[in-house]
């Protein structure tokens, strides 16, 4: 005892980083673990959750809800305009990303998104007057995920814009999203210029139809093996689907040409896809709704099925509360900006394209695609500690998603509420950008966290209801 004492002083300290400031101070040295306890030291929280942990209801309904996910198969079978297809999509309607919000309180490039729209659907003659329809209450709003659907940024779907729909081959249920526009000035972030509205009017008129007539002609398409592939191929599936747009191009490509669709039609559509990297992400989407929705509505389940944002709210939703939101202000973005723009232009986190991490891939694969940091940022080195620290919060492998890079191990999939509370270890999202403005669009991608606190309150939720 008397030799330990004789020697230098080094600890490794755990919770306050004041332990080891301490410690330096008096000469020593010291190591800090950042810890701290579950829900942030809020007693109520952390007794929920020691509730849950190892409860056996709660690792039954996990072991359902993970098997209905594992055995879903999603397949590509129709496009068509979402008042024809979308569940509930009526007249003067329009579906936004996220949890739900009014008009009122909507972010700058979702309010654009809503203007654009209301211009397609000739509701209004110019945007002035698309404004003050908004504002009127003489149009509907409602969370895309209220009518099984997805749409990435603003989200926007109105009634006269072609949809996916991907039918879950295993349970029957169906899952929607509108089409690709490309990077830049779009819709989806906000843009609603002449070019943004006839992009809109052709992917209508002209796109749409000839992928009906192709898909018709493949007979529908299986996503998950497509999918599989891509990740082979450095696409994580969701900033990155290079590899996911060309096998798909590969399969629809012939099956246009097959069709009885014009030649200069085909030409134009085939075009626009192979320049076009992002083009699979919507399709990406549609499969990922169908795969979470397969395990949404098993009691007791802590498994996340749903991260949504609106450039406002984040918010989640978990199996076993069924249809109801727990949400926290949506967060910022840390990401690489466009040339002239930086952070003090960009909206907060934006869209419902997160259901690609909620189903384990996007932020939760990026193993596999070491080339997507250079449009989101960080190293190769931060991807693949990105998944494996991902790892630690799911219930477990997805073996049909495979990961060259960690051995082909499975992708981590099936959040589970109960982990990202219990390690503080927040599900990561790679995102674009879109500016706070209205009108303006894309200003750069990034990668950001999901609320912790809507984790928490999840959590709670699932205790009251829990029986002993």
């Amino acid at each position: 005892m008397s030799s330990l004492f004789g020697k230098s002083l080094g600890v490794i300290t755990v919770g306050p980083s004041l332990f080891a400031d301490g410690i330096r101070a008096a000469g020593g040295t010291a190591v800090a673990v950042d810890c701290a306890p579950p829900g942030d030291g809020d007693a109520s929280v952390a007794t929920d959750l020691s509730r849950l942990v190892n409860h056996p209801a709660t690792e039954a309904a996990n072991r359902t809800a993970f098997e209905r996910y594992l055995a879903s198969r999603p397949v590509l079978d129709g496009i068509a305009p979402a008042r024809d297809g979308v569940p509930g999509m009526d007249e003067q309607r329009i579906l936004h990303a996220g949890p739900p919000v009014a008009w009122d309180e909507m972010c700058g490039p979702m309010r654009g998104a809503v203007i654009g729209a209301i211009l397609y659907e000739g509701w209004a003659g110019d945007a002035a007057a698309a404004e003050t329809l908004a504002g009127s209450g003489a149009v509907a709003f409602a969370p895309c995920h209220h009518h099984h659907a997805v749409g990435p940024m603003a989200g926007i779907i109105s009634p006269s814009m072609p949809v996916w729909r991907v039918t879950d081959g295993i349970s029957g249920g169906t899952s929607f999203c509108s089409l690709n526009e490309g990077l830049g000035r779009v819709l989806r972030f906000g843009a609603y210029d002449a070019e943004v509205l006839d992009r809109l009017t052709w992917m209508g008129e002209t796109l749409a139809p000839v992928l009906a007539a192709g898909l018709a002609k493949l007979g529908g398409l299986d996503l998950l093996p497509l999918m599989a592939q891509a990740l082979h191929m450095g696409d994580e599936v969701h900033n990155r689907n290079a590899a996911a747009t060309s096998l798909f191009l590969r399969r629809i490509a012939p099956a246009i040409l097959e069709s009885d669709v014009t030649r200069a039609h085909a030409t134009e559509v085939i075009a626009f896809i192979a320049g076009n990297d992002h083009f699979f992400l919507n399709i990406s989407m549609a499969a990922c709704k169908a795969m979470t929705s397969a395990a949404q509505g098993v009691a007791g389940s802590s498994m996340v099925t749903v991260m949504a944002r609106n450039g406002v709210a984040f918010g989640i939703r978990v199996s076993g509360t069924g249809d109801r939101w727990f949400t926290r202000p949506a967060p910022p973005i840390d990401g690489l900006f466009f040339p002239g723009y930086s952070a003090d232009d960009a909206a907060a986190d934006l869209g419902d394209s997160a259901i690609t991490e909620t189903a384990g891939i996007g932020g939760f694969a990026m193993a596999a695609a070491p080339a997507i940091v250079q449009f989101v940022g960080g190293t190769p080195a931060d991807a693949l500690r990105n998944t494996r620290e991902m790892g630690l919060i799911r219930l477990g492998p997805n073996s049909a998603l495979t990961l060259p890079a960690l051995g082909f191990a499975g992708t981590p999939a099936g959040i589970d509420a109960r982990a990202v509370l219990d390690t503080r270890i927040a599900p990561i999202i790679n995102t674009g950008i879109a500016h706070k403005d209205p009108g303006v669009g894309q200003i750069g991608a990034g990668i950001t966290r999901a609320p912790i606190g809507c984790f928490a309150d999840a959590i709670s939720a699932l205790a009251a209801g829990l029986e002993e």
